[in-house]
């Protein structure tokens, strides 16, 4: 699946949802699919660290195929979830469609209202950081 129809599907599962309560628990259930392929604990270094986010996040890349391969981890169940949301809609994919993708899903499934402006801004340095490995493995 593209990135947009993995954004959309994301929008789907979210719009089907009453309220905010039942969506937090949507990210959560994101959060555990990250148990599936762990983060291992060598990789959860200084480096691989975000900055500006209020909980430590770790990411990493690789390329296979010409595919990029993401996987990250928090220790905050809401940011794990978070994490594992992006995982989902960026994952394997090439670094350029990762570099120019329009992430409309985050403001449409209303993510950035319902948190915190520190969390907010963890978000988008998480995205950032994710922008700029693929600008790396496009070069």
């Amino acid at each position: 699946m593209s990135i947009n129809e993995l954004q959309d599907e994301v929008i789907e599962e979210f719009e089907a949802l009453d309220d905010w309560t039942e969506r937090y628990q949507l990210i959560a259930e994101y959060g555990k699919e990250l148990k599936k392929h762990p983060m291992p604990e060598a990789d959860k270094t200084q480096q691989n660290l975000i900055d500006g986010c209020q909980s430590p996040v770790w990411f990493t890349a690789k390329m296979e195929e010409g595919r990029m391969m993401l996987n990250g981890d928090s220790d905050a169940l809401l940011v794990k979830g978070i994490v594992g949301l992006l995982l989902h809609v960026l994952n394997n994919h090439t670094p350029q469609e990762i570099a120019t993708a329009d992430l409309y899903f985050i403001d449409r499934i209303g993510l950035r209202e319902h948190l915190s402006p520190t969390r907010s801004n963890g978000v988008a340095a998480m995205l950032k950081q994710i922008k700029l490995y693929a600008l790396a493995y496009s070069a």
